[in-house]
């Protein structure tokens, strides 16, 4: 036994599902709706942190790179 690798696919898969199992669980106890609520706001936050990273202006060092690059 002691010179089994770690990190293979079996114990990936193994730990994968115990996360989805754990996962359900969690979903039965605090119910469906609360998770969905509580994923649409995570879908919501990571929306608004994407747009934001888009819409702000970027450094003139960053676009002054990539002007170096072209040239």
């Amino acid at each position: 036994m002691n010179c089994r690798r770690h990190g293979s696919k079996p114990t990936v898969a193994l730990w994968m599902l115990i996360a989805v199992a754990d996962l359900a669980m969690l979903v039965a106890a605090a119910g469906a709706v609360t998770m969905l609520l509580i994923l649409a706001g995570l879908i919501a936050l990571a929306g608004g942190v994407v747009a934001v990273r888009a819409f702000l202006p970027r450094s003139v060092d960053a676009r002054e790179a990539v002007a170096r690059r072209r040239a």
